[in-house]
């Protein structure tokens, strides 16, 4: 069985990062608060920035917490994660929080059925 979208259904964009347990809780969290943050929220485009931590799983391992950025479709999150600033936030990631806690992150269409 094959699912069909409607075509005039509004299709967002999803950018997911979760992030295991940090070895350092206190200095991930300062960093993630005062600089990534505040660099992230200036990505062109976004629409919407959420958190959760420490969320319950329901299948399979549990992480620290879920990131979610949201973009009004795939065209928009792509030129934002290629922008200065995504390039900026990314540099940041890599160099100030993956020290603290491995990431995982993942784009996602999201299609409204």
């Amino acid at each position: 069985m094959t699912a069909t979208v409607d075509p005039a259904a509004k299709q967002l964009a999803r950018f997911v990062v979760m992030y295991d347990t940090p070895s350092d809780v206190e200095a991930f969290e300062r960093h993630y608060t005062d600089v990534h943050i505040p660099l992230a929220k200036q990505y062109p485009g976004l629409r919407r920035y959420t958190r959760s931590h420490e969320p319950a799983a329901v299948i399979g391992e549990a992480c620290y917490m879920v990131v979610m950025l949201d973009w009004d479709d795939m065209a928009a999150l792509e030129a934002a994660l290629t922008s200065e600033i995504g390039r900026r936030t990314a540099e940041d990631a890599v160099a100030n929080l993956a020290r603290h806690a491995t990431f995982h992150g993942m784009i996602l269409q999201l299609d409204e059925v």
